[in-house]
């Protein structure tokens, strides 16, 4: 398996502080885009028809005040760990197998 460890300087996007809304992180569509070398204006239809999956994992013990939000494309992971206020503290991109896409 291969990782792309990113940080702040890599970000085309000039992202580094996701906000959030009803509890919820809100990651942009550009760099969603930027990182699976996609068109923003198309991350939010392969996300409505499950092609961009996610999944978000909130910190325990020493990980406590940490988030985990992982997204799925094709055979790619991008993995950012975020701390409360939404600061964008890792980031990370590798291969992995294609999972399932659920139909719609």
């Amino acid at each position: 398996m291969q990782e792309t460890g990113m940080n702040q300087a890599d970000d085309p996007t000039g992202t580094t502080r996701l906000t959030r809304e009803d509890g919820r992180f809100v990651i942009p569509a550009a760099l969603i885009a930027a990182r699976f070398g996609l068109a923003a204006s198309a991350v939010p239809e392969l996300m409505r028809n499950g092609q961009i999956t996610s999944k978000t994992e909130m910190g325990t013990e020493a990980d406590a005040g940490r988030w985990r939000l992982t997204l799925y494309h094709a055979d790619q992971v991008l993995r950012l760990t975020v701390n409360a206020e939404g600061v964008i503290l890792h980031q990370t991109r590798f291969a992995a197998p294609r999972r399932g896409v659920s139909p719609k």
